[in-house]
């Protein structure tokens, strides 16, 4: 971080914080954020109600991004919004612009543990028992889909004009129909997911990225839920199919969700808060609608490397998880309800 962004920061923070003065004596970029960037702050507050050390995380624009991702004060508001639902996240704090930092940011209290899913996966320590973890993160999907719209400060979420299963199915076909390059096995999984798609009785408010690596655990739990920039109103079962998807067990297949517990585990504390049990099957069409979006999002990420928007070895290596993908849905959907 340069020194004048330092400095802004700092005028930011107090004016903020209605502090006489803020110093900031630590800022740290953390690693991840492949679509943002984050900065872990450490400040000495002088005066007013936040006086003290702040420990606090500012989230802001890449260089470059994916197109459908929300702005940063997009993702503040539903930060805030599922704040005040009671799901486990960060507290936000403040709402920046370009003039202080050069890009869109916000500002929120910084959270305890790691998000690393390949160390979640491997090291038992982290997360306390695994099957009450998973079982808590059905309970905080439930809190966050009891929001159902409209909501104050979310008018920027669009309804979609079809069904979420063939929203989706048409949202990828769109962007493989631009692209250069053809994916017949994803065109094969779209049609499949065409097919298949079911009705949804009512909308609700979805994170659409909910899975280990965008949550936050210590010794003891979950600390947060992260990474709020793909949420949208859609269907509930599509964030479990999301969290259940073979693609995000991060190697540890037999854990179905996640990687971290069973699936029934999830499926208890859903039920335990929503009054709702998840149907494996209906899960399992989102499951496929996960492996497709996945690839989709993963050809967008080879992309920003490639045009030379963002160089960088992470984006570069993203686009690689694409024929494992597409063998995986090809797989799901060669015999399975034909």
């Amino acid at each position: 971080m340069r020194d004048d962004q330092r400095h802004a920061l700092e005028q930011f923070l107090a004016a903020r914080a209605g502090a006489n003065a803020v110093r900031i004596h630590e800022a740290r970029l953390l690693s991840g954020g492949a679509i943002q960037e984050n900065w872990a702050l450490s400040a000495t507050v002088t005066g007013g109600l936040h006086e003290g050390v702040l420990e606090c995380v500012l989230r802001s624009d890449a260089p470059s991004g994916v197109a459908v991702s929300h702005s940063r004060a997009q993702e503040f508001a539903l930060l805030q919004v599922a704040f005040r639902a009671g799901v486990t996240v960060p507290e936000p704090l403040w709402l920046g612009d370009t003039s202080v930092f050069g890009r869109d940011f916000f500002v929120m209290r910084k959270a305890k543990g790691t998000a690393s899913g390949h160390r979640l996966v491997k090291e038992p320590g982290l997360g306390g028992d695994r099957e009450v973890l998973v079982e808590r993160l059905g309970e905080e999907l439930a809190r966050l889909h009891a929001v159902r719209p409209p909501v104050e400060g979310l008018s920027f979420l669009r309804t979609p004009t079809l069904s979420p299963a063939l929203q989706g199915v048409k949202d990828s076909r769109e962007f493989l129909d631009g692209h250069h390059t053809a994916f017949p096995a994803l065109e094969w999984g779209l049609r499949w997911l065409e097919q298949h798609a079911p009705a949804t009785p009512e909308l609700v408010l979805t994170h659409r990225d909910f899975r280990t690596g965008n949550y936050m655990v210590d010794e003891t739990g979950l600390t947060a839920v992260l990474d709020w920039e793909f949420a949208a109103w859609s269907d509930p079962l599509e964030d479990l199919g999301w969290f259940c998807a073979r693609c995000w067990r991060f190697g540890q297949f037999d854990e179905e969700a996640g990687g971290m517990g069973s699936r029934e585990a999830l499926f208890r504390g859903y039920e335990r808060v929503s009054g709702r049990r998840p149907e494996r099957d209906a899960v399992f069409y989102w499951e496929v609608l996960a492996h497709v979006r996945w690839a989709v999002i993963a050809v967008q990420q080879g992309e920003r490397h490639v045009s030379g928007q963002e160089p960088s070895l992470e984006l570069a290596l993203t686009a690689h998880v694409v024929p494992e993908l597409e063998l995986e849905v090809l797989r799901m959907t060669g015999g399975r309800h034909a």
